[in-house]
């Protein structure tokens, strides 16, 4: 967060609006990794949250690269990443692909990528 708000500030931003900000981006993340099963309807072509951004973690490194977009969708529109669909993923497509031994635990996920051999 604070890398990505910190030029903002540099540049003029006040903080209270930074503070702001850097709360809303904090709400959004949550509700795009909430695992929860929305039903928002058509806003799934606007709204980046969990039902469409959960195409971004598709244990595939080519299908999984797309719905990058943090509040909208739009840039993936316009670039033409964006997918959605019937075709949501569910348990057991998302995650790492060729690595079913992928740490689950929190502190041991934000270590994995320091290991050696891996």
């Amino acid at each position: 967060m604070t890398a990505g708000v910190a030029p903002l500030v540099l540049l003029g931003m006040p903080s209270d609006v930074a503070w702001l900000l850097a709360f809303a981006v904090a709400i959004q993340l949550i509700l795009q990794h909430s695992n929860v099963d929305m039903k928002i309807g058509p806003l799934i072509y606007i709204w980046a949250v969990a039902p469409a951004h959960r195409h971004h973690h598709l244990a595939s490194q080519t299908e999984g690269d797309v719905n990058f977009g943090l509040f909208t969708s739009l840039w993936d529109h316009l670039l033409g990443t964006f997918r959605s669909g019937a075709d949501t993923p569910r348990t057991g497509q998302i995650g790492v692909s060729g690595r079913p031994d992928y740490p689950r635990g929190y502190l041991r996920q934000r270590a994995e990528p320091f290991r050696r051999g891996v």
